[in-house]
């Protein structure tokens, strides 16, 4: 008997449908975790992606062959600049979903923000927010991020929403309220050797045919006229074309989300003597000037893009262990 080949899962699955450019630059995030401590806090952050490096380190993954061994690995450098908290945002549940019942903002921002931004409290915005917190069951905190923090050219900041865990409602309520108009940075949200799932926007890639772009079979040498096209797309009748079929289309540039990155390092270059920018900078973005983290394998999307960081969702450990880090190869 032949040795029977395994056959290599295909790239285009129907996972993801509709295969299409993302609406936005800036990727969405739908779920959120909940956490079972006493105390609230904000469950996301930001960066912009720099470039890659090595990370040599002691592997403390418990029953692998490498246990206590030396491990290189890849590493992803994010710049994080500090977010601004600009306002809080309170949401009801019905059976028709979550409805938005009030947003209160800071008094003051600064003025790049302002400029781009125009967000003004009502009269006793606050009183009557905390007379709504009874029928509130989710708090979110609304946060902007300024691309120029991180030595970009980019003017407009991006604004998102960030959930609020831990505690009851007027806690979370209260912990918002105290952090208007105040920046947070990464080390105040994650700390080191923590997992953080990653939202980004991939790699655009254009309009790609079918075998690269779905992981089609090429058809046998002179069987037919072309090779790099599907043999049949289905049956002659009735006569349309299924949406599981594979086609050619757009390839890359989609919204996804990754879960379970490692956070290897978190520091500054002003504080930390730690070699981090190669000669020159990175290529596409420069020096890393400010706060940034090195998480351990790759990040979603092309350099200088936004990357969300959500705590993590999937296999949360009970106790964070810090990893051993040797050296960092830039």
């Amino acid at each position: 008997m032949g040795h029977r080949k395994h056959s290599q899962p295909r790239r285009g699955s129907m996972a993801y449908y509709p295969r299409k450019r993302a609406q936005s630059m800036e990727a969405r995030i739908r779920a959120w975790p909940k956490l079972a401590s006493e105390e609230p806090k904000i469950l996301a952050h930001c960066g912009f992606k720099a470039g890659c490096v090595q990370i040599v380190s002691i592997d403390d993954r418990d029953k692998t062959p490498n246990a206590g061994k030396q491990l290189v690995s890849l590493g992803t450098v994010l710049v994080t600049p500090p977010v601004l908290v600009l306002g809080v945002r309170g949401y009801s549940k019905d059976h028709n979903g979550r409805h938005a019942e009030f947003d209160v903002y800071a008094e003051e921002l600064p003025k790049n923000i302002s400029k781009e931004i125009s967000v003004k409290n009502k009269e006793g915005a606050i009183d009557d927010a905390e007379k709504k917190l009874g029928k509130i069951k989710e708090i979110f905190a609304i946060v902007a991020v300024s691309p120029r923090d991180a030595g970009l050219e980019q003017k407009k900041p991006y604004v998102f929403e960030a959930s609020v865990s831990g505690g009851d409602i007027q806690k979370q309520f209260a912990h918002v309220k105290e952090l208007l108009g105040k920046e947070i940075k990464i080390d105040q949200i994650f700390e080191t050797g923590a997992s953080v799932d990653v939202a980004a926007i991939t790699k655009g890639k254009g309009w790609q045919g079918v075998i690269q772009r779905m992981g089609a079979k090429r058809k046998q040498h002179k069987s037919r006229k072309t090779v790099r096209e599907l043999g049949s797309l289905g049956p002659i009748s009735p006569q349309n074309i299924m949406y599981t079929v594979p086609r050619a289309g757009q390839m890359g540039f989609h919204q996804r989300v990754e879960y379970d990155k490692r956070i290897m390092i978190i520091s500054n270059t002003e504080e930390n003597e730690m070699k981090i920018n190669p000669e020159g900078g990175y290529k596409h973005f420069g020096l890393v000037k400010g706060d940034f983290i090195i998480l351990k394998g790759s990040v979603p999307g092309t350099y200088r893009r936004l990357i969300k960081l959500r705590s993590q969702i999937r296999n949360a450990p009970p106790k964070v262990t810090k990893p051993n880090i040797l050296e960092v190869v830039v």
